[in-house]
């Protein structure tokens, strides 16, 4: 019974997690993952699961330096530096990444779910984008963390429920997805939607999320355990979100094809499944856009916050006009019509110059005993960090064109 009462509390603290797992399955993911299915099939599902077991280690890291630290990892950065200019170096460095970054996600996660709530509704794109910055201005205006927490869990269960059912339903080829899906091959031809892969699942702007909402839930060092299970739990059903959506595209499309829209999905899915399936899976990428939507103006401004030494305060003054600031950025853009795919791609981009250099900053405060004590990273944590690292680094330069 103690086992089971411990696994009952656990899973009832389960919440900054779940903020963080709705980040990253945004329609950044949702295209990717389906372009990933329609392309090659099965073949590459071991990259996503190397991707969120990266993300799974690095969110586990900003989330012991938030609970033990009870600093966000921008106030974490800020202090590292003594010297002036490099302190406002890295000030910088966060503010321009992270609030831009998250500007351009946002355009293409309002636009996402739009297309979304459109596929099942006589309303346009550009209505629907109005709505949805609406809805999460609201939300977020409101300023109390339990209530985001709580709408943040119902929107990662419509997502996995929308689309795990319609990958089981799809009826899959379970041998093929063990002996296709987990042999690691990487080749020229899919090189580039590899990078896309790993780009829309570890998502710097999410480390610094992560960091500042698990001192909302959890108190201290007593609470290590309990912020861990929250951690892997919620970065797993991430994980099976995404690959749920490489097998439902991999049965519904033939080789090769080419996907722009996530919503072609839904219409692809009418003729093998039923009416219902379309708005099962349309449901999924609306519920995959609000909640992205919601989680980029919060993100920048907890970075924000941290990195100028703000109060962290949910209904602040400055804490509220940076995540207007970016909403509006988003609902601005998503209203004027952009190509959703662009600006994810444009945001892809700024997440690949920047995440090298947050990787290496988190690895170099995971070593600091004089805030960590004996928590700093284990000598096998920090190869995994290493060598992560140097894959963030290739890759930086790859989505560059370097070699």
């Amino acid at each position: 019974m103690a086992k089971e009462s411990k696994f009952k509390r656990r899973l009832k603290n389960v919440g900054p997690g779940a903020i963080v797992a709705a980040a990253i399955v945004g329609p950044g993911t949702v295209t990717t993952a389906s372009n990933v299915g329609a392309q090659f099939g099965y073949a590459l599902i071991w990259a996503l699961i190397f991707s969120v077991m990266a993300t799974m280690f690095l969110q586990e890291m900003v989330t012991r330096l938030g609970v033990i630290t009870r600093k966000d990892l921008s106030t974490i950065l800020r202090e590292q530096f003594s010297h002036p200019v490099l302190k406002w170096l890295t000030i910088l460095l966060i503010i321009s990444a992270i609030v831009i970054g998250s500007a351009a996600y946002e355009a293409g996660n309002i636009v996402g779910g739009a297309i979304g709530l459109s596929a099942f509704t006589s309303l346009s794109t550009e209505a629907v984008a109005i709505l949805i910055g609406l809805i999460a201005g609201i939300l977020l205006w409101v300023g109390k963390y339990k209530i985001i927490e709580r709408v943040f869990i119902v929107l990662i269960l419509t997502m996995t429920l929308s689309f795990v059912i319609t990958a089981i339903v799809i009826q899959p080829d379970l041998s093929a997805i063990l002996t296709e899906g987990l042999v690691p091959k990487v080749s020229a031809g899919n090189i580039l939607l590899v990078i896309s892969l790993i780009g829309t699942t570890i998502v710097p702007y999410t480390l610094f999320l992560q960091s500042s909402v698990v001192q909302e839930r959890f108190k201290g060092e007593e609470e290590l355990a309990d912020s861990r299970f929250d951690v892997v739990t919620t970065i797993t059903i991430c994980g099976i979100i995404s690959v749920a959506i490489i097998i439902t595209a991999a049965v519904a499309f033939p080789l090769g094809t080419e996907i722009q829209d996530p919503s072609v999905m839904a219409d692809q899915l009418k003729p093998l499944l039923g009416s219902w399936a379309k708005y099962v899976f349309a449901v999924g990428i609306f519920a995959a856009g609000i909640s992205s939507a919601m989680t980029a103006p919060l993100a920048s401004a907890y970075a924000t916050a941290g990195a100028l030494g703000w109060e962290r305060n949910l209904r602040s003054t400055k804490f509220r006009l940076v995540w207007i600031g970016v909403l509006l950025v988003g609902v601005l853009f998503a209203s004027l019509g952009y190509d959703p795919i662009q600006l994810i791609v444009f945001a892809q981009y700024a997440n690949g110059l920047i995440l090298p250099f947050i990787v290496l900053f988190l690895m170099i405060a995971m070593n600091n005993r004089d805030t960590l004590r004996n928590h700093v990273n284990s000598l096998w944590v920090n190869i995994v960090g290493g060598l992560i690292f140097l894959i963030t680094v290739t890759l930086s330069l790859l989505s560059f064109g370097i070699f």
